[in-house]
């Protein structure tokens, strides 16, 4: 059958209940080390030795065996985890959605047909099923974080050259970052320490947070908000201090087009895919990687240059003072919901809107989930190098939230 849109959209719908993984894996992993006993669901975009990397796509499906494993993966390995699959995925990670027309669109447990969130899809359906203990995602835009808020789990974006990408498929190499998921805070630290080049250090949690009040609050759900100032009490409880502030950064913040970051870059990594087999990819991937067909060498140095001065204002206004916020504005939406283009264009860059802001100043962020609200999270973020800071807090607020 031909593949149009709507085919790939009914397929999709079709396979919403198929497994979190495209493939599982058959090789024996070390049983000794710090990560003994944990299951860990890999991303289809880290390479494994002897598996195909497909990235979410069928394009990719004829791609050679990986020779060798992805440097994450091989840390994860030496410390004793065991691998258990390859996870579904948004193809090339280019949503925040999770939608998968190739290979099924994974489904949060949390609220009947709502999806999983993207583009670590079928990681964290994975994690929150308790197939998983761990799942080894990216996050470009949010892709741990969304899915891990939609999933009730906790997602981690760490600082993007604290853990190689080595061996793992780019979306753009400028905002790409190795992400984790786990149902438990006391799970991240190990699991980044065997991932980053140095282990973290202790750090004392930080007294205050800051609530931007010109930045990520409109447009919410009903249930986000309500979600959003339970946890805020909690923060208050906990001995935290919430500054409500409107901050001058958003406003620049705002006048910054990310989307050319993944439409530029993704062209350069997988620009072969798009010119040969443009029918055989998603067409909501091919619209969004056609989108940099329209922009000029000067326009993107413009916008590459917009970030980094705005990477060296957060870490000057923020400090030691990390940013809180919800997670995503909405509650995980169904996947029939999102059939019409318009309607997964709106949604898409919503649940985007609130993540993108850590990566986009090369920051760390994690999301936490909120349990009086299941599919709700808490998102605190950082600007570099806050890693140990982030970490601390979601281990303190475990439970509390």
């Amino acid at each position: 059958m031909e593949n149009t849109p709507q085919s790939l959209l009914d397929t999709a719908r079709a396979n919403a209940t198929a497994p979190a993984f495209t493939c599982t894996f058959t090789d024996k992993v070390n049983d000794t080390g710090p990560l003994s006993g944990l299951n860990v669901a890999v991303k289809d975009l880290f390479d494994v030795r002897g598996y195909v990397t497909r990235a979410g796509s069928v394009v990719r499906k004829d791609t050679a065996p990986a020779t060798q494993d992805a440097t994450a993966v091989e840390r994860l390995r030496q410390s004793g985890a065991g691998l258990i699959g390859h996870a579904n995925m948004t193809e090339f990670a280019y949503s925040g959605l999770g939608l998968n027309p190739h290979y099924g669109t994974p489904l949060t447990p949390l609220r009947a047909g709502c999806i999983a969130g993207g583009s670590t899809s079928g990681g964290a359906s994975a994690v929150a099923r308790g197939v998983a203990d761990v799942a080894l995602g990216t996050d470009t835009g949010g892709s741990a974080r969304i899915p891990a808020a939609f999933c009730g789990l906790y997602g981690f974006k760490p600082t993007a050259q604290t853990i190689p990408r080595d061996g793992a498929v780019a979306l753009s190499h400028s905002l790409d970052s190795v992400g984790i998921m786990s149902r438990e805070a006391s799970l991240l630290r190990p699991v980044l320490n065997t991932l980053r080049d140095t282990p973290l250090a202790d750090a004392a949690m930080p007294s205050a947070v800051i609530v931007p009040e010109n930045f990520g609050l409109d447009d919410l759900d009903a249930e986000v908000a309500d979600a959003f100032e339970t946890a805020l009490a909690k923060l208050g409880a906990a001995g935290i201090s919430v500054r409500r502030l409107s901050l001058d950064i958003f406003e620049q913040y705002r006048t910054i087009p990310v989307w050319q970051f993944s439409a530029v870059e993704s062209r350069a990594h997988h620009g072969a895919y798009f010119d040969q087999a443009h029918g055989d990819l998603d067409p909501r991937v091919a619209s969004r990687m056609a989108r940099a067909d329209g922009l000029s060498a000067i326009d993107f140095s413009r916008t590459l240059a917009a970030r980094e001065a705005l990477t060296v204002e957060a870490a000057q206004i923020f400090g030691d003072t990390p940013l809180v916020l919800p997670t995503v504005a909405i509650m995980p939406p169904k996947l029939d919901d999102l059939n019409d283009d318009a309607t997964y264009d709106r949604i898409n860059l919503l649940a985007l809107r609130n993540t993108s802001f850590g990566n986009l100043i090369d920051g760390c962020s994690v999301s936490l989930p909120i349990s009086s609200h299941p599919g709700a999270g808490l998102m605190i973020t950082a600007s570099t190098g806050q890693d140990a800071k982030l970490l601390r807090m979601a281990e303190a607020l475990q439970g509390r939230l």
